[in-house]
């Protein structure tokens, strides 16, 4: 059965119209909140937000979901999505949710699901609530005292500080270091500047003004350029760039150069495998991620295990083979050790100890390998299947035996939009160009 309102991170869209309506978001509170009654116990779920002015209208929305359902919700307010996979079960709720569309403008906007040990839901109850959404859910509500009611909840913020915080060994400190943080204007705005400044360092805060239209607007990790020239104005050691909701992290070094999440993975890989802390000889990253990066670790005995892309992806993986590192090539690093999913402030955290503990700069800390020439391009189309058109397959299997065993051909649609993304990569940057470059003009044809 295919699924009709989940992607592959939850539900996503432009805020009211269909799917992300109040009317489909309070529907999801109801259809969520019947999936997960377990027993005649009082049930809760927590509700966080990122800082969209349309979260308001869907987090009320939801409230009147589950209410409706019989759960007690918490809210918990604007809170990385990381902190709300964490307080999930740190409050021992029934599911935890995420009103967020984490790097998309703000326009849009998303609601994420977390079962009550904080990870992500599996396809089968994502099944499950898609069918729930599709009946008439009314007989299956209660009435009477049975209803659930809502209420803030204080101290949320202090949790998640403190839970970072023990992240690093107890005598961690980053006095010394000068760092610039770019929140997106978005969930992390309050939390993420108080962590490092507690932890010694000296702060220059961006993006930590949202005014419900500014989350990821020339900001965050989407768009380091202001991160990038405020590293350089003030010199700072390192830059800090989140995303809206803070499951995201790249960094910038103290020359303004970019540092992805491939190059942060690789850090986190090297310095936990000298520690013996790497579980299962190795990590976890996408399709996406750079050959540089395998070839990196494969020069370290360490394996890299590839996923479809998507956190959830990354994650299921690590959890069925016990890896313990994992994460995509955009900065989406989840390190199981600490929580359920990606959590950017968490992987910072981790970058800055490295930096602190080897003495070096950020550049030559997070200068692990070269990566190989990539080049990704999108093709949009408005209908109809292009991938299955046999020039496109044609193209396809022409740019890989092109590439041979130096380099790489990665086609996929995306989970989010009506989009065809091309990805290709090899040791002859002009050889990936021309390989991309044909793929693409055979799925334009294809889509016109």
């Amino acid at each position: 059965m295919g699924r009709t309102y989940f992607g592959t991170d939850g539900i996503r869209g432009t805020a009211n119209r269909h799917p992300m309506t109040a009317e489909l978001a309070m529907k999801v509170g109801m259809a969520a909140g019947i999936a997960f009654q377990r027993g005649s116990y009082r049930h809760r779920v927590v509700i966080g937000k990122d800082t969209r002015r349309s979260s308001y209208m869907i987090e009320n929305a939801m409230v009147a979901g589950f209410t409706a359902a019989g759960m007690d919700v918490f809210l918990l307010g604007p809170m990385p999505t990381p902190a709300v996979a964490m307080l999930t079960r740190s409050l021992r709720a029934d599911i935890g949710v995420m009103i967020s569309a984490s790097h998309n403008p703000f326009e849009d906007n998303g609601i994420k699901l977390f079962g009550p040990d904080g990870y992500k839901l599996s396809d089968e109850i994502e099944l499950k609530i898609e069918r729930l959404l599709d009946d008439d859910l009314t007989q299956r509500l209660p009435t009477g005292d049975r209803l659930g009611r809502a209420k803030r909840v204080d101290g949320v913020h202090d949790r998640y500080i403190e839970f970072a915080k023990r992240t690093l060994p107890r005598d961690m400190s980053f006095e010394g270091l000068r760092v610039a943080i770019d929140c997106a204007n978005g969930a992390a705005y309050r939390v993420a500047p108080e962590v490092l400044w507690e932890l010694g360092a000296e702060i220059v805060k961006l993006g930590v003004s949202p005014d419900g239209i500014n989350i990821n607007k020339g900001c965050g990790s989407t768009d380091p350029a202001a991160l990038i020239e405020k590293v350089r104005e003030v010199r700072a050691d390192i830059g800090i760039a989140l995303d809206g909701d803070a499951d995201r992290v790249l960094i910038v070094d103290e020359t303004g150069a970019v540092v992805d999440g491939d190059q942060l993975m690789a850090v986190i890989a090297e310095s936990w495998a000298e520690d013996g802390r790497l579980a299962a000889g190795g990590i976890v990253a996408t399709i996406m991620s750079n050959l540089g990066l395998e070839r990196f670790l494969e020069g370290k005995q360490l394996a890299l295990a590839r996923t479809k892309v998507g956190d959830r992806y990354v994650v299921e993986h690590m959890r069925e083979h016990g890896y313990n590192v994992g994460g995509e090539q955009s900065g989406h690093i989840v390190l199981s050790d600490y929580g359920t999913t990606g959590d950017g402030l968490v992987s910072a955290l981790q970058i800055l100890a490295v930096v602190k503990r080897k003495g070096g700069t950020v550049s030559q800390v997070c200068r692990r390998f070269e990566p190989v020439p990539q080049i990704l391009k999108n093709v949009r189309f408005a209908g109809g299947e292009p991938l299955e058109r046999e020039l496109v397959k044609h193209a396809i299997a022409a740019g890989r035996e092109r590439l041979g065993n130096h380099g790489r051909v990665v086609i996929r649609p995306s989970g989010t939009e009506p989009l065809i993304r091309v990805m290709a990569e090899g040791d002859d940057r002009g050889l990936v160009s021309s390989v991309v470059d044909d793929i693409v003009g055979a799925l334009r044809q294809a889509a016109a």
